[in-house]
């Protein structure tokens, strides 16, 4: 068989092989045909580890939102919906936005309890979901 005949052969078959869409669905940003389901947020407890440390390690991860940092009422439109987290610890007066998706890590707190508000909101800052997480950081 020739080089050329055997490209052409390959060529051939991998027209046959179900294409990237057929395989994973629409693309992630074609608009939906129908309403979008409640974005939820999901948080799991401080890895233990780092905490023993004194170290706050927090993973989570949001359903039907995708967390980017696009804010504004034109990102409102957007499907699937776009929003990021706010954090507030210890009921303090004051909490800071996070858009990166990665875990939190806040270090330095003070030996004893504590808590973490996180709440899942959009590209206005309108609240979704929330959840708080309640730890002990041990004397070092």
């Amino acid at each position: 068989m020739s080089i050329i005949a055997g490209a052409a052969a390959l060529s051939a078959s991998g027209a046959a092989a179900q294409s990237a869409k057929d395989y994973l669905g629409p693309a992630g940003v074609v608009p939906l045909a129908s309403e979008q389901p409640a974005s939820k947020l999901v948080v799991d407890p401080p890895l233990a580890g780092p905490l023993a440390k004194g170290l706050v390690v927090v993973q989570y991860r949001a359903e039907n939102l995708r967390i980017v940092p696009v804010f504004g009422t034109k990102a409102l439109d957007v499907s699937p919906r776009i929003g990021h987290i706010h954090v507030t610890v210890d009921d303090l007066p004051w909490h800071w936005a996070d858009a990166s998706g990665e875990p939190l890590i806040i270090q330095s707190l003070p030996a004893g309890p504590h808590k973490v508000l996180v709440e899942l909101v959009d590209a206005n800052h309108k609240p979704f979901d929330r959840a708080v997480v309640s730890f002990v950081i041990p004397p070092r």
